[in-house]
C-alpha cells in the first residue's frame, strides 16, 4: 500500500478553476479502479491550522494498492492533465503506513497495520470530525498548539488540510519518532488539548496514522519542503 499527498497551488487568477476542480475531479476519481481511498481537500492559510483558508492551495490525499497505480494516475489521468494545463505548482510525498487508529468517513483508509520496529523520519496524519456544538472550543484551543509545533525539536514541516472547518487534519513530517512523541505527549499544551477533547467529547470521529516517507518531489512556493534533509528513502 502506498499513500500519496499532493499539495497543489494555483495562481491567483486561476482560483475559480481551483474551486471548480473540487467538484469536477470527483468524477474521474470515482470512475478509477485505483485509488482505493481519496479525499480532495482545502488548505489553511500559509499551511497553518487555522480558520483562514488559502484559496490558492489545495490537496489530494489518496491510497494506492501499488506504486504502479500512482504512477499511472500521476502521468496519464484527467486530473494530471488538468494540473498540467493550468500550470499549477505541486509537491507530492509518497508514504508507507506504519500505524493507523480510527476512521475517516466511517472507513479505515490505511488498514489496521502496526509496525513497531521502524526507526527513522516519520510522517504523521491526525484528522478530526469536530462536533458543531464544540466548534468554538476546538478552534480557540489549537492556536497556541500550532505555534509550539513550529518550534518543536525535530519538526520539519506541516500542512493543514480538510474537507470543511469541522473536518480538519494536520499532516506533519518529523526527523524521528522520539521528537514527534515528545511534542505529542510531553508538550503540556498539546497534551491538555487532547485531554479536553476526549473529556468534553469534542469529536465524533478521529484518526491518527504514522507513515514511513518513501519519496518526495515537486515544490510549493518554489521549494521542496524536504529539500536538503536526509529523510527520504527512494
Amino acid at each position: 500500500m502506498i499513500v500519496s499527498l499532493t499539495i497543489i497551488r494555483y495562481r491567483k487568477l486561476l482560483i475559480p478553476f481551483a474551486l471548480l476542480a473540487m467538484a469536477v475531479h470527483r468524477l474521474p476519481l470515482l470512475l478509477q479502479k485505483s485509488p482505493t481511498f481519496w479525499k480532495l481537500l482545502g488548505a489553511g492559510k500559509n499551511g497553518s491550522f487555522s480558520l483562514k483558508p488559502d484559496w490558492q492551495q489545495w490537496a489530494l490525499l489518496a491510497v494506492w494498492e501499488s506504486k504502479a497505480g500512482f504512477d499511472e494516475f500521476y502521468s496519464h489521468s484527467f486530473i494530471a492533465s488538468w494540473w498540467k494545463f493550468f500550470g499549477v505548482e505541486k509537491w507530492t510525498i509518497l508514504c508507507e503506513p506504519l500505524q493507523s487508529h480510527g476512521k475517516w468517513g466511517g472507513k479505515e483508509p490505511f488498514g489496521s497495520v502496526t509496525i513497531k520496529d521502524y526507526n527513522g523520519p516519520i510522517v504523521v496524519l491526525t484528522r478530526a470530525n469536530i462536533k458543531y456544538s464544540k466548534f468554538k472550543q476546538f478552534w480557540l484551543s489549537v492556536g497556541g498548539v500550532t505555534n509550539k509545533l513550529y518550534q518543536a525539536k525535530g519538526y520539519v514541516m506541516s500542512v493543514a488540510i480538510g474537507e470543511t472547518y469541522c473536518l480538519a487534519a494536520t499532516f506533519s513530517v518529523w526527523e524521528n519518532i522520539e521528537d514527534m512523541k515528545a511534542f505529542s505527549y510531553a508538550n503540556g499544551e498539546h497534551a491538555d488539548v487532547i485531554k479536553r477533547a476526549r473529556k468534553e467529547n469534542w469529536l465524533s470521529e478521529e484518526l491518527f496514522a504514522r507513515f514511513k516517507p518513501m519519496e518526495s518531489f515537486g515544490t510549493i512556493n518554489g521549494i521542496d519542503p524536504l529539500s536538503g534533509l536526509n529523510l527520504i528513502i527512494k
